[in-house]
């Protein structure tokens, strides 16, 4: 009986052991930042796009049956999609200097990239602005060297909005690929050369299918970023050639019209996740990653 009181006595005063964190513990406090700051924001915006001015989906019918709103549609995916490609032409042989180029030179050229990242994106823009005007440097370059007899319209269209986006969008597509073609061993290359394969070949039909995964990672994040970008195309492109950020900024900030604004958001959320899906069913998180 004494032996059992000093057992119980024993397990009462004896140490609780704290329970060890788990992972999904670890991650409460970012998913509840990430709920409140921006799911909620998210939802009742979205809530919004069906419910003003009045209950139904028909901001979402007007949205689509207008020419006007459209073609804005039409101008988002051309120039985001002409954006990636340049992108993607511009930065898959920079990628590949860097990941051949002795390391001293190819910090010089990362600390541009990076220093590029850094600039503000409206100093950026402006300088654009400055060097694609009528009597900017390019045009009179061009005209200096017998190219063109007039200059050419490089702002206030498409033209200039492609080429103020494809220079902000280059890092963000080199870096995806650099990482990915500095994993791939150089003794592939070398085998298919052994092989009987050219240049061209070895290209083809080894690197590009090797770099695929890193191309598509950069493409996506191009794209993407490319559909919502506002600041750029705004200055570059003006009223006349709008694109959908634009589009949602003045039916928010301009014509107040909450319905409106959520229904293009909506849209333009519903396009990026479908993309984000199908890159995930043909390359998954691994392959993207260049695992």
């Amino acid at each position: 009986m004494v032996a059992q009181t000093e057992t119980e006595r024993a397990r009462h005063y004896a140490p609780v052991r704290a329970r060890r964190p788990t992972d999904f513990d670890l991650t409460l406090p970012a998913l509840g930042l990430l709920g409140l700051f921006f799911v909620l924001p998210v939802a009742i915006l979205l809530t919004r796009s069906v419910t003003e001015p009045v209950p139904g989906l028909g901001n979402y019918a007007e949205l689509l049956g207008s020419s006007t709103y459209l073609q804005v549609f039409a101008n988002t995916f051309i120039v985001s999609g002409l954006v990636t490609f340049v992108s993607l032409l511009i930065g898959f042989p920079v990628a590949w200097a860097l990941a051949i180029m002795p390391n001293r030179f190819a910090s010089v050229v990362f600390a541009i990239l990076l220093l590029s990242m850094w600039t503000n994106l409206l100093a950026r823009t402006y300088a654009w602005m400055v060097l694609l005007q009528r009597t900017g440097v390019i045009n009179k370059m061009l005209i200096g060297m017998g190219l063109i007899d007039q200059p050419l319209p490089l702002v206030n269209n498409l033209t200039g909005v492609t080429i103020g986006m494809t220079y902000i969008m280059l890092p963000f597509i080199i870096l995806p690929l650099y990482g990915v073609i500095r994993k791939i061993d150089p003794a592939i290359l070398q085998a298919a050369a052994l092989c009987g394969a050219s240049r061209w070949q070895s290209l083809v039909r080894v690197l590009l299918p090797l770099a695929m995964p890193g191309m598509a990672a950069g493409a996506l994040m191009v794209f993407v970023m490319s559909l919502g970008y506002f600041v750029t195309p705004a200055l570059l492109g003006g009223t006349a050639n709008m694109m959908l950020a634009e589009l949602i900024a003045q039916f928010v900030q301009s014509l107040v019209n909450w319905g409106m604004g959520g229904a293009a958001a909506l849209v333009l959320l519903i396009v990026t996740l479908a993309l984000y899906a199908v890159q995930l069913r043909f390359f998954g998180t691994d392959r993207m990653g260049g695992r």
